[in-house]
């Protein structure tokens, strides 16, 4: 057995090309780069973002636009949540190196220069990226805009709750308190003291008395778990057809379901009209729900599917409260009725999913970025990247390249099922589970489903990679 010499070895001085190390290839990031380069992407985004340059000899390079947003793609698809992560990775990794485009010999973009183009390009650049991306689900049939549902999930911001100041004289929260420590007799308080006190005070964290210096869009929202944090709303409206992401919006956290859906239900809108689509269905859960929203979806002639919470008997007398109570007795017959069952569980499947990859895996549920346009421009990149994935799972049967690691375990079930169908003659019921376990590894099965045919002839298998 040899051991590692730790004396470094003599570098040769000239290399052939040949003999120089080159990956074998990602067939994900190859098939994107594909998808990308049929629909014209670079010469796409080089002519939105044309405004934004100016020729020059000096100062550094700048960075291409097809460079700047398959980074952003690269955040997405590999998980990573600042952009610092996300430099590092494509100057690690050899595939990701020819998903953007560098040879060895090139250096790979800094993560000061992917900011600096960030804060370059306007949000409407960005917001354009993931229109074309829907006009892409559109031409391949992924995209009905019918009937959508509207979901909305908090981010922690990237700004610490002890650092919020009073809006009126800027003065800090440890102050603030300290002068309440000396109003009740304390002249030297510890931080021990500080805290017993902050923990008997009710109603201390308005967002119309504090804010954040280093934040000012993030609100003091209590998240999920309980916990307070400062934090962002982001709100997804999803086709229910497909699960496609329509539109996406960052509005203040501190702000109800109900006073947020007309946004995001007009950003739809807008990025229909551009598709040629229309919406006409609107699902959403409880939390939705008034009379107000129902009247207002009612005038832009949609029809809500949204359940009504529990608040015992209704006081309908007073002005203009007929119009609600009607609106309202339509909303509950809707939704009473077994479509909505059906449409509420797509629901909870379709429109979660969004947060999942968006935010969990995606990296986004603590975002690195302040201020809303910023951390908007990272998002609206993110769900083109997955209404892209969904291109690529009709195409390649995979949606993130980490999918790529089950395809030997899926293999392996595909030739035991075969091999199971092959020894025993078993009917068309076992060919649909080989045909299942074949979609989960990319491949393509036809067999014989007639039982009657399968004592005189040997099923006939045609296996091809999609």
């Amino acid at each position: 057995m040899g051991t590692r010499r730790k004396r470094e070895k003599q570098q040769d001085l000239w290399i052939a090309t040949g003999d120089v190390v080159e990956t074998p290839g990602n067939v994900f990031y190859d098939r994107l780069n594909q998808i990308l380069e049929d629909h014209k992407f670079d010469s796409k985004v080089e002519h939105l973002c044309r405004k934004f340059y100016k020729k020059s000899q000096y100062g550094r390079p700048s960075l291409s636009p097809g460079v700047y947003f398959r980074s952003l793609l690269i955040g997405y698809f590999e998980g990573l949540d600042s952009e610092r992560g996300i430099a590092w990775r494509t100057a690690d990794s050899l595939s990701l190196r020819k998903f953007l485009g560098y040879t060895l010999e090139e250096q790979t973009p800094d993560h000061s220069t992917i900011s600096r183009t960030r804060r370059l390009y306007w949000l409407e650049t960005h917001k354009a990226v993931f229109s074309w991306v829907l006009k892409i689900l559109s031409k391949e049939g992924l995209i009905s805009g019918r009937t959508v549902s509207v979901d909305a999930t908090t981010l922690e911001a990237n700004a610490a709750l002890k650092s919020i100041v009073r809006r009126d004289n800027g003065q800090s929260y440890t102050d603030y308190l300290k002068e309440l420590a000396r109003a009740q007799g304390m002249e030297n308080p510890t931080r021990e003291q500080l805290a017993r006190l902050d923990r008997k005070r009710k109603k201390k964290g308005s967002n119309e008395e504090w804010t954040s210096p280093s934040d000012p869009d993030a609100r003091i929202t209590r998240m999920k778990d309980g916990t307070t944090h400062l934090a962002h709303k982001a709100e997804h409206a999803v086709d229910l057809t497909s699960g496609a992401l329509v539109a996406i919006t960052l509005q203040p956290a501190n702000e109800g379901d109900t006073s947020t859906i007309h946004k995001t239900l007009e950003e739809t809108e807008t990025e229909l009209k551009r598709v040629e689509l229309a919406v006409e269905e609107v699902v959403a859960d409880k939390g939705y729900h008034s009379g107000a929203v129902l009247t207002g979806l009612h005038e832009q002639e949609f029809r809500s599917y949204i359940p009504e919470p529990d608040r015992g008997r209704r006081n309908w007398q007073g002005e203009g409260k007929q119009e609600e109570q009607k609106r309202t007795y339509e909303n509950r017959r809707r939704v009473r009725g077994n479509r909505s069952k059906r449409l509420q569980k797509l629901r909870s499947e379709l429109t979660e999913r969004t947060f999942a990859h968006l935010y969990e895996t995606g990296g986004m549920r603590r975002v690195h970025l302040r201020g809303r346009n910023n951390i908007l421009k990272r998002l609206v990149v993110h769900g083109a990247a997955f209404n892209l994935s969904l291109i690529l799972r009709k195409t390649l049967g995979v949606g993130k390249p980490r999918r790529l690691q089950g395809t030997a375990v899926g293999a392996a079930a595909l030739f035991r099922r075969l091999f199971s169908w092959l020894w025993t003659g078993l009917p068309c019921k076992e060919g649909r589970s080989i045909h299942f376990a074949a979609q989960s590894i990319g491949a393509e099965v036809e067999i014989p489903t007639n039982p009657d045919r399968l004592g005189k002839f040997p099923p006939i298998l045609f296996l091809a990679a999609a």
